[in-house]
């Protein structure tokens, strides 16, 4: 070949390689160059410590994070800042954004061809499902002997679990024996539940007659009956408490309720194994208050509530600070909240009443029965008010629950 066929071949071999050069940088800035697409479907993301990029499916919107099988986060399944996806249409707990849903049309006709003040089966835990996808009815009211079986719990310590108690909870079990509510009461194929709150809400608004038509009526602590049932009613099916909170005065227990403890501290415990067995109370030291040195009832009468509620409540429902599984500063939901949790998961139907704090009115009555102020209840160290109002306004306004006193 000659030279001069030889610099042609040359020159034009570099000016077509030179072409495809520039071709490839366009596209290639073209591709990685692109707005990235904003996602107009919830999306799952998934974290997992162990890996080093998370794994994103476009399925139904939250975010969990995974920290491994010995932690105490793996086992609560704790729903993270989901209403901060764009797009989403869940807010950071799991709960619907917009709160106006309409259930299946199947369960529309159901319930609307019931006639008025006919209970609902099913109801409370339809609308909980359709506002809060992840919300799993079955969880049992009250420990009994297969408690170690729940998972959920065995791995957190009191008041979010029973871990290091379970030795002193069989000695309990093996001499309560009953671990339901009651045969008429367990046998019934739609419950209504009210938990009566104490709030000075309940003070002349003449409720008593509604609250007794219940099936199911919940109180809280020392909240007296006597001298008040035109606005509190007569009836109590059970009454939930713990060491600090129980009625000091045996006289004041109502002769034909369920007495159900509420532990929070590995000594609670202790405590509630001593009204159990009716033995005497020797030291009371570990308890922020004096507490209760007998109790008015049956073994047969006493139950334990299942932990669960007080986890599901907290870290699932309101979003308060996990510690580590510990009870901490501002982590603790008041029972009242927990009371309710343990119905969705245990009534068709749940209504409240004496439920309500008005921060702005810090001269109200705190409660139904005294002269203590609202304003006490900022001094609260374990409670998150404000956020627990939150979850219970979202339950008022999707009508999974009724609010018979307007408080919430």
């Amino acid at each position: 070949m000659k030279v001069s066929h030889k610099l042609l071949f040359v020159l034009c071999l570099a000016v077509a390689l030179g072409y495809i050069f520039n071709l490839s940088k366009k596209l290639h800035l073209s591709v990685w160059g692109q707005k990235p697409q904003i996602e107009t479907e919830p999306t799952l993301i998934v974290l997992n410590v162990t890996q080093s990029t998370p794994e994103i499916r476009t399925e139904p919107t939250r975010i969990v994070l995974q920290k491994g099988a010995s932690t105490p986060e793996s086992e609560a399944d704790i729903a993270l800042t989901v209403g901060r996806i764009v797009g989403s249409e869940y807010d950071k707990q799991g709960f619907l954004q917009k709160l106006d849903v309409k259930l299946p049309v199947e369960l529309e006709y159901k319930y609307g061809n019931l006639t008025e003040g006919v209970c609902k089966p099913g109801y409370a835990a339809a609308m909980m499902t359709a506002i809060y996808p992840k919300f799993m009815k079955p969880a049992p009211m009250f420990l009994d002997r297969n408690f170690k079986r729940l998972a959920k719990v065995s791995k957190f310590l009191p008041p979010f679990g029973f871990k290091t108690q379970e030795r002193i909870i069989d000695i309990i079990l093996t001499i309560t024996k009953n671990y339901g509510l009651s045969p008429h009461l367990d046998s019934l194929p739609c419950k209504r539940c009210i938990i009566v709150g104490n709030g000075g809400i309940l003070a002349n608004k003449s409720m008593g007659s509604r609250i007794d038509a219940y099936d199911v009526v919940v109180r809280l602590n020392e909240a007296p009956v006597t001298g008040f049932s035109r606005d509190v009613g007569t009836k109590t099916t059970m009454r939930i408490t713990y060491p600090e909170g129980a009625m000091q005065k045996p006289d004041r227990y109502e002769t034909d309720s369920l007495f159900v403890f509420s532990a929070f501290k590995p000594l609670d415990f202790k405590w509630f194994k001593h009204m159990v067995f009716n033995e005497k109370l020797r030291g009371t030291e570990g308890f922020w208050k004096p507490v209760a040195r007998h109790v008015p009832r049956e073994p047969t009468e006493m139950r334990i509530l299942n932990p669960y509620f007080i986890q599901e409540a907290a870290f699932q429902f309101i979003g308060l600070p996990l510690n580590n599984g510990l009870m901490g500063k501002g982590n603790i939901p008041t029972l009242g909240t927990v009371a309710i949790t343990m119905a969705l998961h245990n009534c068709d139907e749940v209504a409240v009443a004496g439920f309500g704090y008005d921060m702005t009115k810090p001269y109200l009555p705190l409660h139904y029965y005294e002269k203590v102020k609202m304003s006490a209840i900022k001094e609260s160290w374990t409670h998150n008010i404000s956020k627990e109002k939150e979850f219970l306004h979202k339950l008022v306004k999707a009508k999974v629950i009724t609010d018979l006193t307007n408080g919430i």
